[in-house]
């Protein structure tokens, strides 16, 4: 072996698998080191992939050619198309995996890839020579030399895990942390700081009542995560909900003087959308209960992961705790739950294609940049993987706007705005979320990473097969005349208003009480066109029906984003020297030279920097 790459990637978590599979599929000779080969892709917390804005990373990810899709869809147990009660903008997929047959995909996955090889060590030292990265080396002594390095440590960077006063370095449960590295890099003008997560107990479904829970079955339509994915192969399995109650929260607030978050062992700040069971009933004491629910970890296993109840508090208050609600009156555990803090850097020393500003051509993805959460680690994973390559053998960098990708969303805020606790993604951080639509990631992202060489053709090919078929839907129902004598009746036993004259078929189909499942019988020319469209059928016809019901709320967002990027057109790094700048806020000039924008647009989203300070600069830009 020659120990020498175009990129390293540091850790195989889902930040790590991404970019090692980008950087190399990019035609980049790229090495994935990591701890244990075993663990590659390893669910740290819940065995779940997506959720709300979540699920739209991952089909981002796929639409660029990433992994994580097509990984949840073969070892999915239970997939649920979340918020269906709202509009598509909110419309969030979710699957519940195997945890241990998604750890093998991946790995079957990585292998298999051309210029990538894997290697099983823990690395301790970053090197860098004038302000560059050239390489690693590792524990056992292994000197790695690279044109570009990617750090995904996840939580593994000087790790310590609490189960109420007692207290063990690791990174995950029976995994050891990463020691010297954080120090390594920080000598270099990089700042790091402390970030706590959690995880609850796992259950063994032997000892639970489940006729004392309610079922949570999934759904079996044509929805995926990867446009190109066959049908789900595992057999699909329900979830389970149940509630605390008072008896659970006297219990738990027995032990809160024990509890690691309230005696003082952790400083660091946790994630405040996924909070622990004792912080629930701390900061919601009015409360009677919470939800809880009870999700299997794989197709055969009796192990059962309990979401809603992450604890660090004493292993003998959690068991005693669980015991007081009726399903688990007779509760056997595998594992208690526990908090683990760990190091992240400050990521507004990154620039948007997460490269460092302090060392070239080192790259920070994942949790080590204060996110939590395995979509926002992947996809930070495949942008730094891109750009890696793209340093390596030249290119434009690669960045996605605000209006392009949830994930456009998460690095923009990440560099901008910092991190004063664990970022999770939402749909309200994203301004233009009816633009970045589930059902459209293919239609946005894949011709762009096609043409940069990682898409492969035959997803390009199948997204121009569907997107003609989607325009040839809407130019029929914009041109096909409905006469009134023909349908009213039927309208009205649809609920909708009878027609008084003849109208288009787009008109019908705007309507909320009408879609093209119900229509088409109606009319037998639009059924016949249907007929026609190709596999995958069902995802083209919703796609179709989106943009005809909301083609005036998309036309609006796509004027307001045209807008904005006028603004995100005027580039000033390089061009001011803020702290010069009296005409500014005294807010503004800390800010704007701590994060240096590239743009005006990013300047404007700076908390701190007013809109009286971006006028003062476009009038210095001679606007």
């Amino acid at each position: 072996m020659e120990f020498k790459y175009d990129v390293i990637v540091i850790g195989a978590g889902h930040a790590g698998c991404e970019a090692a599979a980008a950087a190399a599929n990019l035609g980049s000779k790229t090495c994935l080191i990591t701890m244990d080969m075993n663990k590659i892709g390893q669910m740290s917390c819940n065995p779940a992939v997506g959720g709300i804005a979540k699920g739209q990373i991952v089909r981002e990810i796929d639409a660029l050619g990433g992994y994580m899709g097509l990984v949840t869809d073969r070892t999915a147990i239970q997939f649920r198309m979340l918020n269906r009660s709202k509009g598509p903008a909110m419309w969030s997929p979710r699957a519940q995996c195997d945890r241990g047959k998604f750890i093998w995909a991946w790995r079957e996955v990585l292998e298999n890839i051309p210029n990538l090889h894997i290697w099983q060590d823990t690395v301790e030292e970053l090197l860098v020579e004038n302000g560059e990265v050239t390489g690693v080396v590792t524990c056992w002594g292994v000197t790695f030399h690279a044109k570009c390095v990617v750090l995904t440590a996840g939580t593994f960077l000087n790790g310590l895990m609490h189960i109420g006063r007692k207290m063990l370095p690791g990174g995950r449960c029976a995994e050891p942390a990463s020691y010297h590295l954080t120090e390594s890099i920080t000598r270099h003008g990089i700042t790091a700081g402390r970030m706590k997560t959690g995880t609850p107990v796992r259950i063994d479904a032997r000892s639970v009542h489940f006729d004392l829970m309610d079922i949570q079955d999934g759904e079996n339509d044509f929805h995926r995560f990867s446009f190109i994915s066959e049908p789900r192969p595992l057999q699909q399995l329900p979830c389970w909900t149940c509630f605390t109650n008072e008896e659970v929260h006297a219990t738990l607030r027995s032990g809160l003087a024990d509890s690691p978050l309230y005696n003082g062992q952790i400083q660091s700040i946790g994630p405040r959308y996924c909070p622990s069971i004792e912080t629930k009933i701390v900061t919601f004491s009015d409360k009677p209960q919470h939800q809880l629910f009870l999700e299997p970890e794989g197709e055969s296993t009796r192990e059962l992961y309990l979401n809603g109840f992450s604890s660090s508090l004493p292993m003998d208050i959690q068991l005693e705790a669980l015991k007081k609600i009726p399903c688990f009156q007779d509760v056997v555990l595998y594992r208690p739950g526990y908090a683990i803090e760990y190091d992240y850097f400050d990521p507004t020393q990154l620039r948007h294609t997460l490269e460092s500003k302090r060392v070239r051509n080192l790259f920070f993805a994942g949790q080590v940049n204060g996110t939590t959460g395995y979509e926002e680690a992947g996809g930070q994973g495949i942008v730094a993987g891109i750009n890696a390559h793209i340093n390596c053998h030249g290119g434009e960098p690669f960045v996605l706007g605000r209006d392009e990708a949830y994930i456009g969303v998460l690095i923009d805020d990440l560099v901008t705005k910092g991190v004063d606790e664990p970022y999770r993604m939402f749909t309200s951080r994203a301004e233009y979320r009816i633009l970045l639509r589930q059902d459209d990631a293919d239609m946005r992202l894949t011709g762009r990473s096609y043409r940069l060489g990682l898409a492969k053709r035959y997803r390009y090919d199948r997204l121009c097969s569907k997107r003609a078929e989607v325009e040839h839907i809407i130019d029929f129902a914009k041109t096909y005349s409905v006469k009134a004598d023909r349908i009213n009746d039927a309208l009205e036993g649809l609920g909708a208003t009878r027609l008084t004259h003849g109208c288009k078929l787009i008109d019908l189909l705007t309507r909320p009480q009408l879609n093209i499942g119900n229509l088409a019988p109606l009319i037998p020319a639009f059924q016949e066109m249907l007929d026609q469209v190709k596999e995958p059928k069902a995802e083209t016809l919703e796609a179709a029906e989106v943009l005809i019901k909301y083609k005036g709320y998309i036309d609006r967002e796509r004027t307001i984003a045209d807008k904005i990027h006028r603004l995100e057109a005027i580039r000033i790094r390089g061009k001011f020297d803020y702290e010069q700048l009296q005409s500014l806020s005294t807010e503004a000039r800390q800010k704007l030279v701590k994060i240096d924008p590239e743009t005006l647009a990013q300047a404007s989203r700076i908390p701190g920097v007013s809109p009286s300070d971006i006028n003062v600069l476009l009038v210095l830009m001679g606007r």
